[in-house]
């Protein structure tokens, strides 16, 4: 079992703790796994929108974005367009770096659908993020008579209430908010499109509530870290899958430092960013401490115009603050991490950092993402207290956030921060403990199991473990968004003419597989037929490979292939993927 800032401690299997909690997370395993079946099940049988749009405003409406967009856009922007024309709801998870242009793509998805008579819900983890989003959309939306409105704390209990009557009766067409959104008394005439963004900042059950309610809708779910539970259902093929991969054109990496405070390196880096005609972020995420965190910073600049920003903060003055520092008349921000969900303030182009020792990685990542949004080079200082000693966790996120400053680098980040501390919250449930127990693989195997009895697939699944490094090979498949989809049908196959028929249709669109490929498929194909031919487990190694098997199964009625030997559990053969193929082709008909 794991605490926070410790290392693992092995349970004793004779002890109850082990058992009590597999069984609590098999038990909420099988809650959510029910629940999200059967909401996957209703969509499955509920018909889309099939949208056709209005291709001369969505055309005019495209015309209005004032950049040029990037290739992946584009690809994006053309997959949406094809689920949202399809009578099955998309369910999209669009995966692109901060400042790639994940909103572009979400607004013009928002067209279509708006274009052609529906509503749009846009929910947003922040009410700062909220705030910009409606100003943003309002922008963009207003020429064409369509109405924008938002729903958060900055917005009165009565207005509220009269853009919540408004959207039931379809006088919105696009309501922006925060959880709010997901409250018992918003409800929405024709919601055709709900777009999560920051999907990371959400639960499964948050995400899923919409769905529940209308499961004919079409989902568009954003991030910049890909969280586990996502991709998960992603490369199950629950969600499909579009990335950003291409940066905006002049823009630069933001050059990236970790270190202990230092007052002569911070007034370096605010000087010369406020003598450029910038701004600067200054994080010190500790509200009980932040004005103490303030007198300090303007004792060092005694001259520049400097305010406080934080989460506790009343409405109207937190929200006259951002105002002032997005016109420009602040050149400090002091804030907690309030800001790090998708602001967009092009003159701030300095982050400081001061306490990043208690900061995720991905929530590095994303602070990191308010600058650098201009062609100018950006700066990025994540500092820790004089005198601490950091944890090994923290030490390895600072390391990994100062080694990764590259574009695109949010899925390595998000890797990266599973092999720090583990895999999170899988769906969102309250499994604190149980998760930290039983560990990251074994939930997703119950997770999987569960999903298995609510279908009614009472078999034992095969379990593989597979110890030859396997990959998809970049040189055949090029392109990461190719690869993906190929992973999420292996995984997602359930038999064997569907395999067959996949490996055709892949030699015919990109020529003979590849051994690694190749390998991909036969582990593959035992891990279909494997409940069948009552297969338990499979190994495979570089040393050996081994398949064992159920006392009745018909496979120990055959002889082995050549060079396998067959024992009372099954058969063993020699290591490597090639001897794999043989036991394959051999018993797998």
């Amino acid at each position: 079992r794991t605490y926070p800032g410790t290392e693992p401690v092995a349970d004793n299997l004779r002890g109850g703790h082990w058992k009590k909690a597999s069984r609590r997370a098999r038990e909420q395993a099988e809650m959510a796994a029910r629940y999200l079946v059967d909401v996957y099940a209703r969509r499955e049988i509920t018909p889309g929108r099939s949208f056709k749009g209005d291709p001369a405003q969505e055309a005019e409406f495209e015309r209005a974005f004032p950049y040029k967009e990037t290739s992946d856009q584009l690809r994006a922007v053309d997959e949406i367009s094809r689920d949202m024309a399809r009578a099955i709801p998309m369910d999209r998870l669009l995966v692109g770096d901060v400042g790639f242009g994940k909103t572009e793509v979400a607004l013009r998805a928002a067209a279509k659908c708006v274009f052609d008579g529906c509503q749009v819900a846009v929910v947003a983890p922040t009410t700062l993020l909220a705030e910009q989003h409606n100003s943003t959309w309002g922008a963009r939306f207003d020429q064409f008579g369509a109405r924008v409105e938002v729903v958060s704390r900055f917005v009165s209990g009565a207005k509220q209430k009269s853009i919540l009557r408004d959207t039931a009766e379809g006088k919105v067409d696009v309501l922006i908010g925060t959880h709010r959104i997901l409250g018992k008394d918003v409800a929405f005439k024709e919601l055709g499109l709900v777009i999560v963004d920051e999907e990371h900042r959400f639960g499964v059950m948050h995400k899923e509530h919409l769905k529940n309610l209308y499961p004919g809708v079409e989902v568009l779910m954003l991030s910049a870290t890909p969280i586990p539970r996502s991709l998960h259902l992603s490369l199950s093929g629950l969600r499909d899958l579009s990335l950003l991969e291409t940066p905006p054109r002049k823009r630069l990496p933001v050059i990236t430092a970790t270190g202990m405070w230092s007052e002569t390196l911070v007034k370096h880096a605010v000087l010369r960013e406020v003598s450029r005609g910038g701004q600067v972020f200054y994080v010190h995420n500790r509200v009980n401490t932040i004005e103490r965190e303030a007198l300090m910073v303007r004792r060092l600049f005694p001259k520049l115009r400097m305010e406080v920003a934080h989460g506790r903060m009343p409405e109207k003055h937190l929200k006259n603050t951002m105002d002032r520092f997005a016109d420009g008349d602040l050149d400090i921000l002091i804030c907690t991490t309030i800001v790090e969900s998708g602001l967009d303030m092009p003159r701030a182009n300095t982050l400081v950092v001061s306490d990043s020792q208690d900061l995720g990685l991905a929530q590095m990542h994303q602070l990191r993402g308010r600058v650098g949004r201009r062609e100018e080079q950006a700066f990025a200082l994540f500092l820790y207290p004089e005198g601490i000693t950091l944890t090994r966790e923290s030490t390895e996120r600072l390391e990994a956030i100062s080694a990764m400053g590259e574009f695109g680098a949010g899925y390595e980040l998000a890797k990266r921060d599973l092999e720090i501390r583990g895999g999170g919250e899988l769906v969102g449930i309250a499994q604190h403990g149980n998760l930290g127990r039983v560990g990251f693989q074994r939930y997703c195997d119950l997770l999987e199991e569960a999903v298995r009895r609510v279908k009614g697939d009472a078999r034992e699944a095969t379990q593989i473990e597979v110890t030859i490094p396997s990959a998809i090979p970049d040189n055949y498949l090029p392109h990461e968004s190719l690869r993906v989809a190929l992973y999420r049908k292996l995984l997602w196959t359930r038999d064997l003419a569907t395999l067959d028929a996949l490996a055709s249709e892949t030699v015919d669109r990109f020529g003979p597989i590849p051994r690694a490929l190749q390998f991909l498929f036969d582990v593959a194909r035992l891990r279909v037929a494997g409940p069948d031919y009552g297969i338990l487990k499979v190994f495979c190694g570089a040393g050996e490979n081994s398949i064992h098997c159920l006392p009745d199964s018909p496979l120990m009625k055959n002889s082995p292939p050549k060079k396998w030997f067959k024992n009372k559990r099954g058969f063993l053969g020699p290591g490597g993927m090639d001897a794999l193929a043989v036991f394959v082709s051999h018993i797998i008909r």
